[in-house]
């Protein structure tokens, strides 16, 4: 069967089974920016937005996207180039694996709190793991980020 969604701003019909999970469906279609990091999560790494919310893919059945918007870390940064522009001049990604979720997590933040202190931006990214321990250069990603003008 075919699923219909918008995602990262076009329409689009794949194919999946009905147990498919929205980050399979998304790597499949050559999103690969989109990490799955644990599998059952936790951390954060396979986070995109659907329908305007922040949601663990590797959890969220592709079926509950039908018709939705769906915005990967890939079409977000070409919406908002501001927003990877951050990550890059403050060096917030190391080995990569937890950027997409980070920078996804950044944007939802920027939407929904775009005057957020230090202790909300960590509060906000605390579903989002780095194994590298890299959230100070993190935390300052998101805060220039937010501070955009």
């Amino acid at each position: 069967m075919s699923l219909r969604l918008r995602l990262n701003g076009a329409e689009v019909s794949v194919p999946a089974a009905a147990d498919a999970l929205l980050l399979d469906l998304i790597r499949a279609t050559g999103l690969t920016g989109t990490k799955e990091g644990c599998g059952v999560g936790v951390c954060g790494a396979c986070t995109v937005m659907v329908a305007g919310l922040p949601v663990s893919s590797c959890l969220y059945l592709a079926w509950c996207a039908e018709g939705a918007d769906v915005w990967t870390v890939e079409g977000l940064t070409a919406r908002d180039p501001a927003l990877l522009e951050a990550f890059v001049s403050h060096e917030g990604m190391q080995c990569g694996i937890c950027t997409s979720g980070q920078v996804v997590a950044a944007y939802a933040l920027g939407l929904d709190n775009p005057g957020a202190t230090d202790d909300e931006i960590r509060e906000h990214l605390a579903g989002n793991l780095c194994r590298c321990t890299g959230y100070a250069p993190i935390v300052a990603s998101v805060r220039a980020y937010l501070e955009r003008g």
